[in-house]
C-alpha cells in the first residue's frame, strides 16, 4: 500500500519546533512522518525556532509523543556527504548515531547521499574508494540494527545513475537500497520515471518534489539537488514526472511512504496532500 507522509524539513524555513509539522500531519490525515537528525547541538534548534532532532534526545520518550499523535517515523535522514573526506570521520559517527536512533524510535530507514559537488583534489575513483569504505563501516551497523541504509540521488554521483548503480552494487546486502527523489533526479537533467524504473526493485522510500518552471530554467542540468520544492507538488513543471513514478509503483504494487518534500508556505503542503491523494486514488 502506498502512504503519504512528510518530511519535517518543511517547516525549516518556518522557524518552526518539531510540534508543529507533527500537528499539522495528525491534523491532515497523515501516518508517517520523516525526521532530520542533528547530531550534536544546535542552538536555533535549542531555541525552538527548526523541526530536526538531535541525535541525543530520548528516542522512547520522542517515540511515545508519536504515538499519542498516531504517527510513525518512516525514516531517519542522515544525509551527511558520503563523497567527502571528512565522511570517514564525520559522516560515519553520524550515521552511526542515526542507525541507533531509527532502531530506538521504530524507523525502517536511514537516509544517506553525496555532496553537492565533488570534493577539490580527488579523483572519481579515489571518492568511490571514500563511498565503499563509508558503506562497508556503516552496513554492519545497519545489519546487527536491522535498519536499511537508502541512499538518495542528491548530489553528482548519486543522480549519475550509472554510478549510483555502482554504488547500489558495492554490497551484496538487502540493507542497502535507495530513497528515490523526484525534484533531485529532475533537476540533475535526468527524466524521474525512467530513472525510477531502473531501480524500482531497490526502492523503499520515496521524497516528492516538485519544481518551479523558474527554478528549472535556471538550473535544470546545473544543479544536481534541491531541499524542497518551492511550489506545491502538482503545481511545477515536474508534475507529469511525478504521476508518473506514482503509475510506477502501483504497477509493481509497490508498498512503502512517499514523503512531501515542500516548503510549508501557507496551504503549499495542502494543497499537494490534495494532488498526490487524487492521483493515488486515480
Amino acid at each position: 500500500m502506498i502512504e503519504l507522509g512528510m518530511h519535517v524539513d518543511n517547516w525549516r524555513h518556518q522557524d518552526a519546533p518539531l510540534k508543529v509539522p507533527c500537528e499539522f500531519a495528525k491534523n491532515h490525515g497523515m501516518k508517517y512522518i520523516e525526521l532530520g537528525s542533528v547530531n550534536g547541538d544546535y542552538f536555533v534548534q535549542s531555541l525552538g525556532y527548526n523541526p530536526h532532532v538531535p541525535l541525543h534526545t530520548d528516542p522512547l520518550r520522542l517515540k511515545a509523543y508519536l504515538d499519542s499523535m498516531g504517527l510513525k517515523v518512516s525514516q531517519i535522514d542522515a544525509a551527511y556527504p558520503i563523497s567527502f573526506p571528512d565522511g570517514q570521520y564525520r559522516g560515519i559517527p553520524y550515521t552511526i548515531e542515526s542507525i541507533k536512533f531509527a532502531r530506538a524510535v521504530g524507523a525502517p530507514y536511514v537516509d544517506t547521499t553525496d555532496g553537492a559537488t565533488k570534493p577539490a583534489g580527488y579523483t572519481d575513483e579515489e571518492v568511490m574508494v571514500l563511498i565503499k569504505q563509508y558503506y562497508r563501516v556503516i552496513l554492519e551497523w545497519a545489519e546487527s540494527h536491522d535498519i536499511i541504509i537508502n541512499v538518495e540521488p542528491h548530489g553528482p554521483y548519486t543522480t549519475n545513475p550509472d554510478t549510483m548503480e555502482r554504488i547500489l552494487s558495492m554490497f551484496d546486502s538487502k540493507y542497502l537500497r535507495m530513497n528515490f527523489d523526484t525534484g533531485n533526479t529532475f533537476i540533475a537533467g535526468n527524466d524521474p520515471v525512467k530513472f525510477l524504473e531502473r531501480f524500482k526493485h531497490k526502492v523503499t522510500h520515496l521524497h516528492i518534489k516538485d519544481v518551479s518552471a523558474s527554478l528549472a530554467k535556471a538550473c535544470r542540468g546545473e544543479e544536481t539537488g534541491i531541499s524542497t520544492s518551492v511550489v506545491a507538488i502538482g503545481e511545477g513543471v515536474n508534475a507529469d514526472n511525478i504521476a508518473g513514478c506514482i503509475e510506477v509503483l502501483k504497477k509493481m504494487k509497490w508498498s512503502g511512504v512517499l514523503s512531501i518534500e515542500c516548503e510549508a508556505a501557507p496551504g503549499k503542503v495542502e494543497q499537494g496532500l490534495a494532488w498526490l491523494r487524487k492521483e493515488l486514488a486515480r
